[in-house]
């Protein structure tokens, strides 16, 4: 075993030596840049369900992602929420999408970008037909 890994190990070494010998060109990045022209551009995003609204201009959404389990490979829903400022008057059951942001009070990073479909009344009040 401690040969295999001291065999291993030289050749990384050899080939970071090799890779390191090669020249690299930087590449301009072209991007649209935000209006100060200064970035990316690039922001965040998430889509998600307004699981509360009850606040003045912050509504809770819920994302989903599946991540799968390291030793049995299985496939586990988890969920995170966040806190979005909303201009927009999205209200319970809304599906939205969300945008990274600075600070904008102590729990709030993110804002709402647009609403993508509206939560039927009947499931917001928690009557189902």
């Amino acid at each position: 075993m401690a040969r295999n890994r001291e065999n291993e190990q030289s050749t990384r070494k050899a080939r970071k030596k090799a890779d390191t010998g090669t020249e690299t060109v930087p590449v301009e990045q072209t991007g649209t840049g935000t209006a100060t022209g200064t970035g990316t551009g690039h922001r965040n995003t998430q889509v998600g369900i307004v699981v509360k609204a009850k606040m003045t201009k912050t509504v809770v959404v819920a994302v989903e992602r599946l991540v799968q389990h390291a030793m049995y490979r299985k496939t586990i829903k988890l969920t995170s929420t966040f806190m979005a400022h909303d201009e927009k008057g999205a209200k319970q059951g809304d599906r939205v999408r969300i945008v990274e942001t600075r600070p904008l009070s102590r729990n709030k990073r993110w804002r709402v970008e647009e609403i993508l479909t509206r939560g039927l009344a009947e499931d917001v009040a928690g009557v189902q037909v």
